[in-house]
């Protein structure tokens, strides 16, 4: 099952839900894949990889590869990485990611990573995929090869207009490209339970039919701590309350999910 994580708006904590979502199917017993499309590579530093230092197994490396007659492509699943927490892998992003972009969109690779996706499939229980914070060649792959979408959401006005436009660039991905893609529902990051603005922006999202999953992340420091020890907060702050809340939306997208497949 893969999910990719995905919002145009900047700053609403997307790759920390990444990291933090794998780290906990991990520590499940889950084995979890992410993978890291976004050139900043805050994913793969938050799991302990520094993009800056060369490494061959990287997301630009897997999708610029060349196939032809007289290449010789890597296997894909030689690709994924450890990383120090058991049953996590990563492959990490790089500075590469944007040189090589237009150059993808030339040959037209969209669906290169759907197919390394079919493949990595048959490695791994979960997978997620963090994405740039824009609509570009690498979140539209991501979107085409993923099986579900969540929506990070720090409830202001500007996401809140950011989201409509998501939304519809997503439907016609979906149409064009990916029809299986399921938008399984908006993470309410960094919210901020003692003021009423944010609980109008959410019941104003929820009028209009839109999935607003449960708990709402809090806005806590702790996440900035657990960025800068590396460590997800499923490891680093076990019983803290925000990381009880990753573990609680956690196991509601994992509940849903085992009801759709039943």
């Amino acid at each position: 099952m893969r999910r990719v994580v995905f919002n145009q708006k900047g700053g609403v904590g997307k790759s920390s839900i990444t990291a933090n979502l794998a780290a906990i199917s991990a520590a499940q017993g889950y084995k979890t894949l992410l993978l890291d499309l976004d050139v900043q590579g805050n994913s793969s530093h938050y799991l302990g990889f520094d993009i800056n230092i060369d490494n061959s197994k990287n997301m630009a490396e897997l999708l610029n590869q060349t196939v032809g007659w007289f290449s010789v492509s890597t296997p894909i699943k030689s690709y994924p990485q450890a990383t120090p927490f058991d049953n996590l892998d990563i492959i990490p992003a790089s500075p590469k990611l944007e040189k090589i972009e237009s150059e993808l969109e030339r040959r037209y690779k969209i669906y290169k990573l759907r197919d390394a996706l079919d493949e990595l499939d048959k490695e791994y229980d979960r997978i997620y995929i963090d994405t740039p914070p824009n609509l570009n060649f690498f979140s539209k792959a991501a979107l085409i090869g993923a099986h579900k979408l969540l929506i990070p959401f720090d409830c202001d006005s500007f996401s809140q207009q950011a989201l409509m436009t998501l939304l519809n660039n997503v439907a016609e991905l979906r149409e064009d490209h990916n029809p299986k893609l399921e938008v399984e529902g908006v993470i309410v990051n960094m919210f901020n339970a003692q003021a009423k603005f944010p609980a109008k922006i959410i019941e104003d999202l929820k009028d209009i039919g839109l999935q607003i999953l449960e708990p709402y992340l809090p806005l806590s420091v702790k996440m900035k701590e657990s960025h800068y020890h590396q460590q997800p907060l499923i490891h680093l702050l076990p019983n803290h309350k925000l990381t009880q809340s990753f573990s609680n939306l956690f196991a509601t997208l994992e509940q849903t999910e085992k009801a759709t497949v039943n």
